[in-house]
């Protein structure tokens, strides 16, 4: 359990590190803050985004689940408003990032 973690942390930072060359409007510093960011982001997704989601259950079920990617993009923003060294520049950055991060958690979690 605690390897599946650790290799969890290491490819969230690592896409991070990936979406700051890519994507505009997203920044990382460097290696630092982004293994800072998979924490937080894992602390969100153990703790935060169950509560946020079962409170925003109606209006994820009136769009279908789609509202969740949204709620994640609004996550992923909230991170970058309280992290030195990283930043993202906007919504639309905020929801390629949050989807990026979906799609690698998701391998993540098949392989191992």
């Amino acid at each position: 359990m605690a390897i599946r973690a650790i290799v969890h942390v290491f490819a969230t930072a690592g896409v991070l590190l990936l979406l700051a060359r890519l994507v505009p409007g997203i920044a990382v510093a460097g290696l630092y803050p982004a293994f800072i960011v998979a924490l937080v982001w894992g602390l969100l997704g153990l703790t935060i985004r169950p509560i946020l989601s079962l409170l925003m259950l109606p209006i994820n079920l009136l769009t279908f689940g789609l509202f969740s990617f949204v709620l994640n993009a609004l996550l992923f923003w909230f991170v970058a408003s309280f992290i030195e060294g990283f930043s993202v520049a906007g919504f639309v950055p905020a929801l390629i990032g949050s989807l990026a991060l979906a799609a690698v958690s998701y391998v993540v979690h098949r392989l191992f």
